[in-house]
């Protein structure tokens, strides 16, 4: 019995001892699991104050772009705040632009304004906006989407000048819509295709066609033909798209010398023709032709200035992007809407304060409003009509 009594006092401490080991490991557990939770909820805290803190970041950073003054509105994003506003609005309802539950609309059109005036890579944006190179990226292509989908309410509708006008630039050129030119805008292309796209002068570029109207607003835009390819190709390829530059019957352009024909009225040839000539020269026009060609070249004058005001104000447009031909062409045509909208919500006197010293998006710009009764010119060829008009407007200016 005692032997028996013995074996039971052992097998209970044994138990006793089993249930304390057993107790160390759940007390041991309990705080290992609490130490968790606190370093979870610790890190969590910090994660929380870390993007609270961005947040504020990014709220003072864009409150300094356009809630502060229209002088850094303009210096940054190139267009006052109610012209900034007003293109939020535009995206929004127009180009279907949403903002997302971290991000909002007026923070995209803000970013991807920047892109366009600085040249800057998604890179060196998303560290300026606190937003990853990601999201900078895809933000940018959705608001270049919207931004062209506002094409029918930015591109300038074609008005003919009429006797009435009092414009001294435009008035002896009754029934012109305005003036086409060519420009080269930089891009970076594959090796086998450099030959294709450089320059007369060795640069590789994209040659853009673009029609603007006296107001210097663009009317059409065609990016996307190669360096090396001739003005007049590029035009020739512009009338002839179901949705390319119309130009009704009885209507003309003013162009260079390479393109005289039917709707496009070029200078003459063999005479002075550049603005400098006349500027810097103490001569005046000494026969018909070249009092023609002064006040030509006087009038053509707006397609330079708004070629020059685009590559001044957007510096993507000043040297090669990182961007595809494809994506570059749309950004031209992009740049070129946004002129035209900042020259119709942006004072007169401070869309030149900007400028900067240092689904069929592809590339037509211009459709107008179809007319089954407007005859369009749909051939650039030169005829005997056409040279005696504008013979006989050379002399009625020359005698005005």
């Amino acid at each position: 019995m005692a032997r028996l009594g013995l074996s039971l006092k052992r097998r209970r401490e044994l138990e006793f001892l089993q249930f304390v080991i057993l107790m160390i490991n759940i007390v041991v557990l309990v705080y290992m699991t609490l130490y968790s939770m606190k370093e979870a909820l610790y890190d969590s805290q910090q994660l929380k104050g870390k993007k609270r803190m961005r947040r504020k970041l990014r709220l003072i950073n864009l409150n300094k772009f356009i809630g502060e003054s229209d002088a850094l509105c303009r210096k940054h994003l190139r267009m006052d705040r109610f012209a900034f506003n007003k293109l939020c609005e535009m995206v929004r309802g127009i180009g279907g632009l949403r903002g997302t539950r971290h991000m909002t609309v007026e923070e995209i059109v803000a970013m991807f304004l920047y892109i366009l005036a600085h040249h800057k890579t998604n890179r060196y944006v998303g560290a300026y906006f606190y937003r990853s190179g990601e999201t900078v990226s895809r933000q940018f292509h959705l608001c270049l989407k919207a931004v062209l989908k506002l094409h029918f309410e930015l591109l300038k509708k074609p008005s003919p000048i009429t006797e009435e006008c009092s414009d001294y630039k435009w008035k002896c050129f009754k029934n012109c819509v305005g003036a086409v030119d060519c420009t080269m805008v930089s891009v970076s292309v594959p090796p086998e295709d450099r030959s294709k796209y450089r320059t007369r002068k060795g640069s590789i570029a994209m040659n853009v066609l673009g029609a603007c109207s006296p107001e210097m607003e663009f009317i059409y835009v065609l990016p996307g033909w190669e360096g090396s390819v001739d003005d007049g190709r590029v035009l020739r390829d512009a009338i002839s798209r179901p949705n390319g530059l119309l130009v009704p019957k009885g209507c003309y352009y003013l162009c260079n010398v390479g393109y005289n024909g039917e709707g496009f009225l070029a200078p003459f040839k063999g005479h002075p023709y550049q603005l400098s000539e006349w500027i810097n020269g103490p001569r005046q026009p000494q026969s018909t032709e070249e009092n023609f060609n002064l006040r030509h070249t006087v009038a053509r004058n707006a397609m330079k200035q708004c070629f020059g005001l685009l590559k001044g104000r957007w510096k993507i447009l000043r040297s090669a992007s990182w961007f595809n031909l494809k994506t570059h062409g749309r950004i031209v045509l992009a740049c070129c809407l946004l002129h035209n909208f900042i020259t119709r919500y942006m004072p007169p006197g401070s869309i030149y304060e900007d400028i900067s010293d240092d689904e069929n998006d592809d590339g037509d710009g211009g459709d107008v409003d179809e007319d089954d009764e407007v005859e369009y010119i749909s051939s650039i060829d030169t005829s005997s009509p056409w040279t005696n008009f504008r013979n006989s407007l050379a002399l009625s200016m020359l005698n005005s």
